[in-house]
């Protein structure tokens, strides 16, 4: 059985607790910790995909993937080192909040631009403060795939130092001067070939001869 945090359901265009955990309600009280004082609800079950969860609710989901979620101008947020663990987040503008990077959940239309803004968000028109993001939350991105096939919240491979484009690595410098066993070979019949004149030296050293009296007077 694959499990649902590695499965991606073509029918939803993405893996089946994101829906879920879009149109959840955060920042509520809990309805079966009430009368406790940790109340608040900003945890989600991944793995449940149910309501969402205050800190006593964890302890009933220990081996379970569980995200913490944030606000930011009353809108909910992930911090991308979050939910990258479980999709790909490209194309989704990130913004800094306390020195973490983050991503909105949900759309944020904006009813008036401001003068000058080149980039917006394709579904709810949001401007963004850089040209290669082409949307403002994951909700938009999702609703996104509808139109475009070639995006998607599946995780891709990562590269290997092997396999990177950076041709100045050391491994690339030391595969592309590597001699193979031949080439070594090659060279070192070369250098001792009846060709090559050998190297002599001419600098002759002085042996001290045996040392004379000089003749008597």
């Amino acid at each position: 059985m694959v499990s649902p945090m590695i499965r991606i359901s073509r029918e939803e265009m993405g893996p089946p607790w994101l829906r879920p955990l879009l149109k959840t309600n955060f920042f509520v009280p809990c309805e079966i910790h009430r009368d406790s004082g940790k109340k608040e609800c900003n945890m989600y079950c991944l793995d449940c995909t149910g309501l969402a969860l205050c800190s006593i609710c964890l302890a009933n989901h220990k081996d379970h993937h569980v995200v913490q979620i944030r606000r930011s101008s009353y809108h909910n947020v992930i911090r991308i080192s979050d939910v990258s663990k479980f999709i790909d987040v490209s194309c989704v503008q990130p913004y800094v909040i306390n020195g973490a990077k983050i991503v909105f959940l949900n759309e944020r239309p904006q009813p008036r631009l401001g003068k000058g803004v080149t980039n917006t968000c394709e579904i709810c028109c949001r401007s963004l403060p850089e040209n290669p993001f082409r949307f403002c939350s994951l909700g938009c991105k999702l609703n996104a795939m509808k139109q475009d096939p070639d995006l998607t919240f599946a995780l891709r491979p990562k590269l290997s130092r092997d396999d990177s484009e950076d041709p100045y690595s050391p491994k690339k410098i030391k595969k592309k001067y590597a001699m193979s066993d031949e080439e070594i070979c090659h060279v070192s019949n070369n250098s001792m070939s009846p060709g090559t004149p050998p190297i002599v030296s001419y600098r002759t050293s002085r042996r001290k001869g045996v040392p004379h009296r000089s003749p008597p007077f």
